[in-house]
């Protein structure tokens, strides 16, 4: 499990395109599971947790989009 001291969604998805499952924890967040790529919505969340893990697989999937087109 990888440890991000502060909420850098670019890093983080670096991370998560690298290892494809496993869990991380962003300070202020907390433990943040992903799995094919993708993170998971927890099942008890805070919306602001819910909304980082909405705004990351956003943005990976515009990543693999761009990847895609290339």
């Amino acid at each position: 499990m990888r440890v991000f001291p502060v909420y850098a969604p670019k890093l983080i998805i670096k991370h998560v395109r690298i290892f494809l499952s496993g869990a991380i924890w962003v300070k202020d967040l907390g433990r943040l599971e992903f799995e094919k790529g993708l993170f998971l919505l927890p099942r008890k969340g805070q919306p602001k947790i819910k909304q980082a893990v909405v705004e990351l697989n956003a943005l990976i999937e515009k990543q693999n989009q761009l990847a895609l087109q290339a």
